[in-house]
């Protein structure tokens, strides 16, 4: 199944949170996006169905190892990706916005070749 960015995003929205947080709850992802709390509950429910998270009865919400997964490799590409336009001279904000583009539509090979010539000082 092919992941939209929409849903990339929100896994690693997801182990952004569970890094800060106890738990993670549909209402922490609402506050961290800037979301209505119903955009976030239907998200969540496609994510559930896809197999890439789980949530409790009290609505604590768990990657699966399919989520996590994903959500690794959206996370060190976007870490990666930002850090090297930063590098490179570009402007924080910009290469943040950047980062985030690229980080869901580049290949794993394309990604694999600028980190080998590039070193991995950038990465997690």
């Amino acid at each position: 199944m092919k992941n939209t960015e929409s849903a990339e995003n929100y896994l690693e929205t997801i182990l952004i949170l569970s890094q800060r947080l106890p738990v993670v709850r549909s209402v922490d992802i609402s506050v961290e996006l800037g979301f209505k709390k119903s955009s976030v509950s239907v998200a969540m429910k496609h994510l559930r169905e896809n197999g890439h998270i789980t949530v409790t009865d009290a609505g604590y919400i768990t990657l699966t190892e399919a989520g996590r997964e994903i959500a690794e490799m959206i996370y060190e590409r976007h870490n990666f990706l930002s850090g090297w336009l930063i590098s490179l001279g570009v402007d924080e904000k910009i290469a943040l916005e950047d980062a985030c583009r690229i980080e869901h539509v580049i290949s794993k090979d394309s990604f694999a070749a600028i980190k080998k010539a590039v070193g991995s000082q950038f990465s997690l």
